[in-house]
């Protein structure tokens, strides 16, 4: 079966900004509370750690679905790990939130921020790579001339 084409289309100005927006804010917002947080140094690490590597799956998911739609080999093991590594991240800190000693609001906020943080990660990864390949498929307009 031969590998589906995909068509390079450029994101919008407004796209790629509201997606690192997304990004920044539910990174920042996160991460300011985990500052201001009344919680002991290992349980910030905890939740440091866990945005980090939820934000790593999270990218390493949509590069090997992305490359996956565009013919690129995948092996299917690294793709299984990307889902579970995402699926670990996203577990790790729903348990951790359940059983924190937190106000409700404070458990909804960090879930929301982690959320919105993995969301603008995906969104930005994916309109680096289309601005990219968009640019491998346009001709140069300095060649042009």
């Amino acid at each position: 079966m031969p590998a589906p084409t995909y068509t390079a289309q450029r994101p919008t100005g407004a796209f790629i900004g509201a997606s690192w927006a997304a990004l920044l804010v539910g990174a920042v917002v996160y991460l300011m509370g985990l500052w201001n947080a009344q919680m002991l140094l290992n349980e910030k690490g905890y939740y440091f750690t866990l945005l980090m590597y939820g934000l790593f799956s999270a990218v390493s998911l949509q590069k090997s679905v992305r490359d996956r739609i565009e013919g690129i080999p995948v092996t299917g093991i690294y793709y299984s790990l990307c889902w579970v590594s995402l699926g670990i991240a996203v577990l790790l800190l729903t348990v951790g939130l359940w059983n924190a000693t937190l106000a409700a609001s404070e458990k909804g906020f960090y879930a929301m921020a982690f959320l919105l943080a993995l969301f603008g990660a995906v969104a930005v990864q994916k309109n680096i790579r289309d601005v990219a390949q968009f640019k491998g498929s346009q001709p140069d307009e300095a060649a042009a001339e």
